[in-house]
């Protein structure tokens, strides 16, 4: 793919600076739905939540930084040209030796893409990967951050190593000091730690963040004396109405008035090709819900990021409530028809056309 060249602060839509960290992995996907364990050849891209999120909004022409930490090979600097390639700022991203990072390399995942009535299936070959074994405790994290106007942050980098998590609260104080705004998405993964060690850890980050994404897994509902009931996890429903919606975000905003903004997706998954969505976003002391969205899966890997990276572009832009929560959906949805991790629309008008339901070819 051949590198765009950043765009002129006046072509860009926002005057905003985006920054966020985490992981970046080699994604390998056997062609055409076969399963892995049958295939002879597999598609090659790049993915992971937080550069998902970057190139997504890099592609929407919002000033959007990576940092991270790769081996200093060509399986990492290539990683790194795919994300330059649209449009993303890769400057603060450290290339690393052996003598920094033992084993040298770059965390792989593999896709085996569901058809039908057979769901995705992912396996991680990411332990010990360069960004996991890096010393981050001499990093200048207010260095990296100034000149910024947004940190976004997940809880899938802390999983990766204790030097990764204590990265990850340095950058939150950090940000809170230097007046950023920050969004931080739980994306609680089980591959990585139990869901004990994730609620532990992610309400930690409570307290730091202006713009929460997703609403598990945190500590609210552990001292009540009922328990989870029915399709729940610590008493959040996976498919709520809006009345227990709104409860939910009346309870976080209770505990962590810091918090401006909550969102978070719900899933109807039809069948591994059909899938619904929608979504509710507490804001400005409402809580709003979305339109429903139902749709065809070519790719669902990603969709959470893209909902987080079209609800970051709508806010940005002072997008009103309704069309913000409404944006972020339709972006989750167009993801959904794309091939790779990330979102790579790069027409905010194509996704504003969903949201009011038109499907006209554009000539």
């Amino acid at each position: 793919m051949a590198h765009i060249h950043p765009l002129l602060p006046s072509e860009r839509t926002t005057s905003k600076k985006f920054i966020t960290f985490g992981e970046i992995m080699l994604r390998l996907t056997p062609p055409n739905y076969d399963k892995i364990r049958m295939a002879t050849s597999f598609e090659a891209s790049y993915g992971g939540s937080e550069a998902n999120i970057a190139l997504a909004l890099a592609n929407l022409n919002v000033d959007s930084t990576f940092f991270s930490v790769v081996p200093d090979n060509s399986v990492g600097k290539s990683a790194i040209r795919w994300l330059r390639s649209n449009d993303v700022h890769c400057a603060p991203v450290l290339l690393t030796t052996p003598e920094q990072t033992p084993t040298h390399r770059l965390g792989t995942y593999y896709l085996e893409t569901g058809y039908g009535i057979r769901p995705s299936k992912v396996i991680y070959d990411r332990k010990h990967s360069a960004i996991s074994e890096y010393d981050f405790s001499d990093y200048d994290f207010s260095a990296l951050l100034d000149g910024y106007d947004w940190l976004h942050l997940s809880g899938i980098t802390p999983a990766l190593a204790p030097s990764c998590a204590e990265a990850v609260l340095r950058l939150l104080k950090t940000a809170k000091e230097k007046g950023l705004t920050v969004s931080f998405d739980g994306n609680f993964r089980s591959t990585l730690w139990s869901w004990e060690e994730a609620r532990d850890y992610c309400t930690q980050c409570l307290p730091y963040v202006d713009i929460l994404l997703g609403i598990e897994p945190y500590h609210l509902w552990r001292d009540e004396a009922d328990p989870a009931q029915g399709d729940c996890k610590d008493g959040v429903p996976l498919q709520p109405s809006y009345e227990q919606q709104d409860e939910i975000f009346q309870r976080f905003i209770e505990r962590y008035p810091n918090i401006r903004c909550i969102a978070r997706h719900v899933r109807y998954a039809h069948s591994g090709s059909e899938n619904s969505l929608k979504a509710f976003m507490w804001y400005e002391g409402h809580t709003f819900e979305s339109k429903l969205f139902t749709f065809n899966i070519l790719d669902r890997v990603g969709g959470g990021d893209a909902f987080a990276s079209g609800l970051i572009y709508a806010m940005l832009h002072d997008e009103k409530p309704m069309d913000m929560i409404n944006f972020a959906v339709a972006s989750s949805v167009m993801k959904h028809t794309i091939h790779g991790d990330a979102n790579i629309i790069d027409d905010v008008q194509s996704i504003k056309n969903l949201m009011n339901m038109s499907f006209d070819i554009k000539r």
